[in-house]
């Protein structure tokens, strides 16, 4: 999908994603001494605007003028002025950007889907923007989620694992943290379900 076909759904929803943080973004950063981050894949901003929120300096990369357009609105809404000011949006495709090696004390991609042959580039330049001492953190929709659980793509093309995020950042010399599939409880038909996401917290020495 291009960016005009993410302008298009970003334009047709008031909100795609919600207006909170995902929650293992939440989880799994929340006590981490503040620094630099990297949100990859920003969407609208939820992530960004929390991280910043709690002082972080935040690089929120998407190629969707509309999802950034309702971001930088999201973070000036009920919000002190610094959050903002905290926050650099920037408008690129994450097939090419390229992150400053070891620019980065945390460096966030949460629920990129792309197939292995692109997305396994994204995941190693993201690998090197990690500074010594600094985390990266990958959620997204697992592969299993097809079978097991419900929701999200279903193109198991773009799905997958933890083990293939460890496999493609191998060389990253990151120390794992956690590397497991993750159940979200999801609203489906008057009840609750789970989906299945694969997650992976990494650090690098320092």
């Amino acid at each position: 999908m291009d960016a005009s076909a993410w302008d298009d759904r970003y334009a047709a929803h008031e909100l795609v994603w919600g207006g909170a943080p995902n929650r293992w973004v939440a989880q799994e950063t929340g006590e981490l001494p503040v620094g630099r981050a990297l949100d990859l894949a920003a969407g609208e901003g939820r992530n960004a605007i929390w991280l910043a929120e709690r002082g972080w300096r935040v690089t929120a990369v998407d190629f969707s003028e509309v999802a950034l357009d309702r971001a930088r609105r999201l973070a000036t809404t009920d919000r002190p002025p610094e959050v903002a000011e905290r926050i650099e949006w920037v408008r690129a495709d994450v097939l090419s950007y390229e992150p400053a090696p070891g620019g980065f004390d945390l460096v966030v991609l949460a629920y990129l889907q792309l197939p292995e042959a692109e997305r396994v580039p994204v995941w190693r330049r993201a690998a090197a923007a990690v500074a010594p001492g600094g985390s990266m953190l990958v959620v997204g929709h697992d592969s299993t989620n097809l079978s097991e659980g419900t929701g999200g793509p279903q193109d198991p093309s773009v799905l997958y694992t933890p083990a293939d995020v460890l496999t493609a950042v191998a060389d990253a010399e990151l120390k794992t943290v956690r590397a497991n599939q993750v159940r979200r409880p999801v609203e489906k038909d008057g009840g609750v379900v789970d989906a299945i996401d694969a997650l992976v917290l990494l650090r690098r020495e320092g």
